[in-house]
This record gives C-alpha cells, sequence and structure tokens, in this order.
C-alpha cells in the first residue's frame, strides 16, 4: 500500500498538540498583566525590532541618517519618536540651536540677507534701532500752513478795510467807488488764496496723518527675527509632505506691491525645517518623490546649506531670494515602504540611498518574528503599555467628571454612551489581562503571519486590545479575558475583513444549494484569502470550485472570468500534471478539453492556492467520483507534491463557523505549523484516516462539533480524505476511463470517414 508518510511525520504532527502547554510554560511567569515591568528605556518599548533598535542608538551615536523600511503598523513613527528622545537626552544641549536667525534688507527690494547671533544680541540691537527710529518719530513736527495762511488772512482784512472806507467815501465822491471795485477783487481774491491753504494743509495733514508713515523708509529696515531657538525648542519637525514650502521656507504674497506701502522682503520671509531644526522627520518618502523635491534635497544633504528663494513662478516673491546661504545641517529621518524603496534604488541611481548609507543606515523592519520566549515577553509587555496609554486616555477624558461627580456620575454619563442600564458598581478603570488573554493575543499574531512567526503589524491589534478593554469594563469583569479578545477580533475588522465577512455569509447558502442539487462531481471547496491593503492581514473564505474534463480532439484547458497570470499558470500546471500521471499509468492519451470554473468569483481569483482543489476537481469528474463537500483544501500542486501556500490559518478559521456546515480541511504537510495557533484555548485530539495524520478540534465545549484537519503531502492523500479513493484505484479508474475515451475518439473519426 502507499504510504509516503514515516513514524517521525507522526511523531511531528502528536507535537504539534504540545503548543498550547509550550505558549502556557513561556507565559507562566505571571498571572495577570499587573506583574508585567515596562523598560524604563524608551526605545526598549517599541517590541520586535531588535534590527532597528541596534541601528537608531548607532546612528543617535554617529549623528547620521536613517530610512526605515517596512509595512505600516510596524513601529516606524514610534522609533523615530524614540530616535528623538534619545538624542534630545543625551546630546540634546550640544545639538540644539543657540543662535537665533534674523533677516534684513539686501541690495535691492528683491534680495535680502540672513544673519545668525544670539537672541539677546539681536534683541538688544533692534531695540536700539527701534528706540532711535521712536525718537525721530517723536521729533517730527505736525505739517502747518499757518504762517502762509495769516498772511493771507491779513492782506484781506486790509482789503476789507478800504472798501469799507472807500464805500463811505464815494457817498460823497464818486469816483472813489472805483476803489471799491479793486479793493473789493482784491479781497475775494485773498479769501480764495486762504482757502486754498487751508485745503492743501488738510490734504497734507490726512496723507501723513501718522508719524509712522514719515518713518516707513526707516522702520522697512529694521531686522526681523525669522527664528528664535528659545520659543522653538524642539530638536525634530515632523513633514508628512515634503516640499519646498515647508522645508525650505519662502516668501509670503506682498498685497501691497506699489506706492509706499509695500512690505519689505526681509518682513515676508519664512523659514522651513531645514533651517530650525536639527532632525527632520520624513513621515513617507513617497510623498516626497510626488512632490518633486528629491533633488533639492540631495543638495541641502550634500551641501549642508541652501538659499532662500521665492518659490513663485510669476507675481509676488518669483524673484525674491536671499543673498547668503542658510545653514542646513540636518539629520534625516525617513520611512517608506517597499515600493518607494525600489523606486529610490532606480531614481538618480539610488542617489538618496547612497547618501543615507554615507552618514547612516537604512533598516529593514521586521513583518514578522519568530515566536520565541522572548518575542512571546514582549507581546506581553506591549499589552501593559497599552493598558497604561488607555488609562491616561481615560484620565484626560473623564478626570474633570470624576472630581467632581464621582464614579456614579461616570456611570450616569457612560449609560447615556452606551444607551442602557450598567452595573452599579461599574467603574470606568482599566482592567489587566488575564495570562489566557494574553495567550490570545500571541494566537492572534501567530494567524496573521506564517511559518510559526509572530507578525510585527500591531496597529490593528491596538484596536484589539481598546475593545477588550471597553467590553470587559462593560461588563464589569476583573479582567479581561479570551473571550472579551475573541469577541473584539470579530467587531475590529478592516474594510476587507468586513468584505470577506459579507461574502462568506452569501457562500454559506450557496454552498449548502450546490451541495443539494448537485451529485458533488467535479465540485470542490477551495479556500481563498482576501489581503488587507492597510495591514496586510489576511481574511478567508471557501471558494467553491467546479471542474470538467471531456475527451476531444484538441487538448485545451478553459478557466473563463477575471483569472490572474498565476492561476492561469496554476491551471496549465495542473493539466500538465493529470496528462504525466495518464503516461505514468500506462493510460491511452485520446486530447481531453478541461473546464475550470471558480463559481461566483467576481472580483477575479490569483495565486496558486487553489490548483490542488482544481486537480481534486478534474480528476473527480474524470472518474466520477464524489468529492466531500464537508472539507475545504488548500495547497500549491507540483507534480504529486502539494507545497505550502500563504494564509493557510486564516483560510481554515474561515470554514470552521458551524452554520457552514463544514466538518474539516485538507492543507499542504509543510503548512502545519500554521495550524497551532487554532488550538490555544480549545479542546483537540490526534486523529489519523488511512495513512493520512490529523488533529480534530472541537468548536463548542464538551468536544462538540469536531473539525478535523489534515496534513497532506500528495494529491493521493487528498484523494484519500475528500474522495476516499486510493492511489491504486484511481490509477485503475484513470486507465479504464481513458481507455473508453481513446475508443470514443477513434469511433467518432471512423464514422466521420
Amino acid at each position: 500500500m502507499y504510504n509516503i508518510y514515516r513514524d517521525e511525520d507522526y511523531k511531528w504532527i502528536k507535537e504539534l498538540m504540545l503548543y498550547p502547554q509550550t505558549l502556557e510554560k513561556n507565559l507562566s511567569y505571571f498571572k495577570d498583566t499587573s506583574q508585567i515591568a515596562i523598560p524604563e528605556d524608551p526605545i526598549e518599548k517599541v517590541i520586535f525590532q531588535d534590527k532597528a533598535k541596534k541601528a537608531i542608538r548607532k546612528v543617535a551615536q554617529n549623528r547620521g541618517h536613517l530610512l526605515l523600511v517596512g509595512k505600516p503598523g510596524t513601529g516606524k513613527s514610534m522609533l523615530a519618536d524614540m530616535f528623538n528622545y534619545v538624542i534630545d537626552k543625551s546630546l540634546g544641549d550640544y545639538i540644539r540651536p543657540r543662535e537665533s536667525i534674523v533677516a534684513y534688507p539686501g541690495k535691492d527690494q528683491n534680495h535680502m540677507r540672513v544673519a545668525y547671533a544670539t537672541p539677546e544680541k539681536i534683541e538688544n540691537h533692534i531695540l536700539m534701532v527701534n528706540q532711535a527710529i521712536e525718537a525721530v518719530k517723536n521729533s517730527i513736527e505736525e505739517f502747518s500752513l499757518d504762517t502762509q495762511i495769516n498772511s493771507v488772512k491779513k492782506v484781506k482784512n486790509i482789503l476789507l478795510w478800504i472798501t469799507a472806507l472807500s464805500i463811505i467815501t464815494g457817498i460823497f465822491f464818486p469816483p472813489a467807488f472805483v476803489i471799491t471795485g479793486l479793493s473789493g477783487l482784491g479781497a475775494i481774491f485773498m479769501f480764495i488764496q486762504e482757502n486754498n491753504h487751508r485745503v492743501q494743509e488738510k490734504i497734507q495733514q490726512e496723507t501723513f496723518s501718522s508719524k509712522s508713515a514719515n518713518v516707513k523708509h526707516i522702520t522697512d529696515t529694521v531686522p526681523e527675527i525669522l527664528y528664535d531657538p528659545r520659543k522653538d525648542t524642539n530638536l525634530m519637525i515632523r513633514i508628512s509632505e515634503p516640499s519646498s514650502k515647508n522645508m525650505k521656507g519662502g516668501f509670503r504674497h506682498d498685497p501691497y506691491q506699489s506706492g509706499n506701502l509695500h512690505t519689505p522682503i526681509h518682513k515676508r520671509a519664512y523659514l522651513g525645517a531645514h533651517a530650525k531644526a536639527p532632525i527632520i522627520y520624513i513621515d513617507e518618502l513617497k510623498t516626497l518623490i510626488k512632490e518633486g523635491y528629491m533633488s533639492s534635497l540631495l543638495e541641502i544633504m550634500q551641501n549642508k546649506k541652501y538659499i532662500l528663494e521665492g518659490g513663485r513662478n510669476t507675481g509676488s516673491g518669483a524673484a525674491d531670494m536671499s543673498e547668503n546661504y542658510l545653514k542646513a545641517d540636518n539629520i534625516i529621518i525617513a520611512c517608506c515602504n517597499h515600493d518607494t524603496l525600489n523606486y529610490l534604488q532606480d531614481e538618480g541611481d539610488g542617489a538618496f540611498l547612497s547618501r543615507i548609507e554615507d552618514k547612516g543606515e537604512i533598516v529593514n523592519m521586521e513583518s514578522s518574528v519568530n515566536e520565541t520566549k522572548e518575542n512571546i515577553a514582549q507581546v506581553a509587555q506591549y499589552i501593559k503599555q497599552e493598558i497604561e496609554n488607555l488609562d491616561i486616555e481615560f484620565k484626560n477624558t473623564w478626570g474633570k467628571v470624576m472630581e467632581k461627580e464621582g464614579h456614579m456620575g461616570v456611570r450616569r454619563r457612560s449609560e447615556q454612551i452606551y444607551g442602557k442600564r450598567l452595573p452599579l458598581d461599574y467603574q470606568l478603570k482599566v482592567r489587566e489581562f488575564s495570562r489566557n488573554a494574553v495567550a490570545e493575543i500571541v494566537k492572534e499574531l501567530r494567524c496573521r503571519s506564517a511559518d510559526g512567526k509572530l507578525s510585527c503589524i500591531l496597529r490593528p491589534v491596538n484596536g484589539i486590545i481598546k475593545t477588550a478593554e471597553l467590553e470587559a469594563i462593560v461588563e464589569n469583569s476583573q479582567l479581561v479575558e479570551p473571550q472579551h479578545i475573541r469577541n473584539a477580533i470579530g467587531e475590529h475588522l478592516s474594510i476587507e475583513g468586513a468584505i470577506s465577512r459579507e461574502i462568506t455569509e452569501h457562500k454559506k447558502d450557496l454552498k449548502k444549494y450546490i451541495t443539494s442539487m448537485t451529485d458533488s462531481i467535479g465540485y470542490v471547496v477551495g479556500l481563498a484569502v482576501i489581503r488587507s491593503k492597510s495591514s496586510g492581514q489576511m481574511f478567508g473564505q471557501p471558494l467553491p470550485i467546479h471542474c470538467q474534463i471531456n475527451a476531444g480532439g484538441s487538448d485545451v484547458i478553459t478557466a473563463p472570468g477575471k483569472i490572474g497570470e498565476i492561476a492561469k499558470a496554476a491551471a496549465e500546471n495542473v493539466r500538465a500534471s493529470i496528462k504525466r500521471l495518464l503516461h505514468n499509468v500506462g493510460a491511452p492519451y485520446a486530447g481531453y478539453e478541461m473546464h475550470i470554473e471558480y463559481i461566483q468569483a467576481h472580483d477575479g481569483v490569483e495565486g496558486d492556492s487553489a490548483s490542488v482543489a482544481m486537480n481534486v476537481g478534474l480528476i473527480s469528474d474524470y472518474i466520477q467520483q464524489p468529492v466531500s463537500q464537508k472539507f475545504g483544501i488548500t495547497g500549491s500542486l507540483t507534480g504529486e507534491i502539494i507545497l505550502p501556500v500563504g494564509g493557510v490559518t486564516e483560510k481554515v478559521r474561515s470554514v470552521m463557523d458551524i452554520d457552514l456546515t463544514m466538518e474539516g480541511a485538507c492543507i499542504p504537510w509543510q503548512n502545519k505549523h500554521d495550524i497551532e495557533p487554532l488550538l490555544v484555548n480549545m479542546e483537540f485530539e490526534y486523529i489519523q484516516k488511512e495513512d493520512v495524520p490529523g488533529i480534530r478540534l472541537y468548536r463548542t465545549e464538551g468536544k462538540k462539533d469536531p473539525f478535523d484537519i489534515y496534513f497532506c503531502k500528495t494529491k493521493y492523500n487528498a484523494y484519500r480524505i475528500l474522495m476516499g479513493v486510493s492511489k491504486e484505484e484511481v490509477e485503475d479508474r484513470i486507465t479504464e476511463r481513458s481507455k473508453r475515451d481513446l475508443e470514443f475518439v477513434q469511433n467518432i473519426k471512423r464514422n466521420q470517414k
């Protein structure tokens, strides 16, 4: 009898069942997280990333640059903050700027100069200049035409007296009226002249009503402080969208561009991160590339200085610039993903990466780490840190309510939030995690990775921890228990997880319908995953597949729908595998048309993890043997061997829902360690069907609702589990079918003649 398993293989499967005990032993040093200590060294608060932490200490020692490459949620931003903290505590007093940056007019209205000096010296100089201007301003007399007005007024009055006297004289001596006319005209002229002087005086007084306007040309020369180290003490500036505007600085728009009102260039200048901060943290290099700032950054990193320019193509500020250089000796801390890293390697022959490596280090953030005792302890430490962070959030949000109204006030207000009555002894305070709850988090990190490793993408886990905490608080539980974690995982799904849940709900009825309407020949339940773009987490789902294989003159394979290149290649591989099997058993080959359909896979299928499922479906149709619809299967088929695939833990979890009516799954032998996390906080036992080893999980307490997982090395192991036929029986029935098909094809050809 054909048996590919060795005695050691069965022993290894039984050793898998020791995983919960091993995990319990690794967590035995505490009963709950109240016994967990948080390290004082801030860098050690970032877990798993030992390589990155070592690089941070080295770069901090040498004052170099650092590029962190990895997926979101692995701790890049937290490490950057820790780097800032370490530099501040160790070298902060020496690298923190001590000089103010001051700007003053240059050679013309489009140029300015910058100078560096101590804040006290600059303030004293500006104070002295302002005092001198104030003295000049106070010495300026108000504009007046009183002298001219008084002289004109005096002549006007004389002429009026002459006019009056000439009128009296004219009564007795008529020729005197000539003098009356002349003096009257003169008086009128003097009156007009007086009014002209008064209007001119008023206009001049209104135009120069402020003494500041009189000295504006002097005040425009007063230096402008662009940076004061006493007011801005941060060593690091975080930049999310690096551009010339926020990295270098520039010149603001001048709304008063004409006459005597224009704003001088040095009073419109502002500085960016290069001039103000010793450390610049670029949160995402992809935005730097998008903004086109890479060439400027490379030049500044090389020269450690730059000219401040307007940055506008037209309008105010287009021609503005500084005459001398600004200092820019910055430490660059940057983050990016692997796609951006590939671009940086090609862009400018990797010039930016070369700058980083010249004075620093490029660190690839770990996306997963081995499940060692030390790393498990770090998970417990991380949970304790999140508990303390949540406690701080509670105090910041509810602290004043607690002071004024006590626990009763908090309970009353919380009832308004939850919309239900809460226990009388309800208290809004954090709960510690029990040991089993910590084990559940370790289990979840294992499920989100593969190859017996823990996922390093922790940001999504933060939400699970907080949700479990709030559920334990509402229930007034003393500790956070595993059930709280499981409920939180069900609630805290990414958009891809929610979509996967909806698809799975739909496929429950679809699977039941297919099972009831067919004889299950050619139908097989494959297992697929949806990957979250934000967190990298995978969500499993069943993938019903229908296969047909018919004798025909041509040798083709058809897989309709949105099928990716890898899936197409897997289908071709399955065809080659079947042809090879026919050759090995000496069966005559008649030429076959193979049809593969992924049932209602509207979004398409990519990958080769369904290749063994396709093979089972085609063989089932070929030998007319029903496939058990109670079992799912996944694996990559190469010849006879089933090779490992990704996401096996999530694939199996997706079909363990009792409502789906699944009873088990077949997975590749090399994926056996992916089953270990499913054993945590569950009952299980060793099973074996013929020669194929497996583990039976009980989904409900009391050893009810069993779910069998079998570890298959070859496709024949899968045939045994899913169709109940042996290798010899499959080969015999294939030979019989191929002979009938060959005879059928030959008869058709004879009839055509």
